[in-house]
């Protein structure tokens, strides 16, 4: 059985009903979740956010593969979602998860006008929408537990940009494909470099996705993103409080 309502986008793309598994999935922000999908559908495509050909697939390839990424957070963490661009995997986890405190992070003005829109039209309260680089919010927003984090860019650049957010033995938790393994292997010596103590590569979703969605966690040491990072945020700080 199919739920929600489908949303004209071209004469050729509409959004498809939301499977059965989503309903299991967002369990009582289901129709928050149909709503998410609706506007990805009609202003997503429209602003240029999401491409026309992958509203088909919205529900399976998107808002699920992100949904899932909730099996390997943990409870009542904060969490920077860096690059959010439509919000993915950001707000899918935020209606899986309200226990989270999630801030939403993208550069780019038009992005960061709809992840604000959305996050008020759905009423999600513990999400925080912040426009910015992350490396020009170092030492500004609150280190964080978990940095999530999908198609952003290869490995070893999306750590350089994730693990200097993360508090102390914190983890950073990035979508990735069927190279994640290969991405991983190529990456380590820049991972080390950054003060990653421990690598893995995880499969979430049994049940409700096919193929599984496939998670690299990189989990941190003391220093978070290495002497020289630790050096920096330390300075961004200062400098934070100064213009208080």
């Amino acid at each position: 059985m199919r739920y929600g309502r489908t949303v004209p986008v071209t004469e050729a793309e509409e959004l498809p009903h939301a499977p059965q598994e989503a309903r299991t999935v967002f369990g009582e922000f289901f129709p928050e979740a149909v709503r998410y999908a609706e506007l990805l559908a009609d202003a997503g495509v429209k602003r240029g956010l999401i491409g026309p050909r992958e509203v088909p697939r919205l529900w399976e390839r998107h808002l699920l593969n992100c949904a899932v990424l909730s099996e390997v957070v943990p409870e009542g963490v904060t969490v920077c979602d860096v690059g959010s661009g439509a919000g993915l995997p950001g707000i899918p986890l935020a209606l899986v998860r309200p226990d989270l405190k999630i801030t939403l992070l993208e550069p780019l003005l038009r992005r960061t006008n709809f992840l604000q829109e959305v996050v008020e039209l759905l009423g999600l309260d513990h999400v925080t929408v912040v426009r910015g680089r992350a490396e020009e919010v170092l030492g500004k927003l609150p280190p964080v537990h978990v940095v999530t984090a999908r198609a952003v860019a290869p490995l070893d650049r999306l750590a350089g940009w994730g693990v200097p957010l993360l508090r102390p033995y914190g983890e950073m938790l990035a979508l990735k494909g069927d190279t994640a393994e290969e991405e991983l292997q190529g990456a380590r010596a820049a991972l080390s470099k950054l003060g990653v103590v421990e690598t893995s590569v995880v499969q979430v979703g049994e049940g409700i996705v096919d193929p599984l969605s496939t998670v690299v966690r990189v989990e941190v040491g003391e220093s978070p993103g290495g002497v020289r990072f630790a050096a920096k945020r330390a300075k961004a700080a200062r400098t934070s409080r100064r213009r208080r």
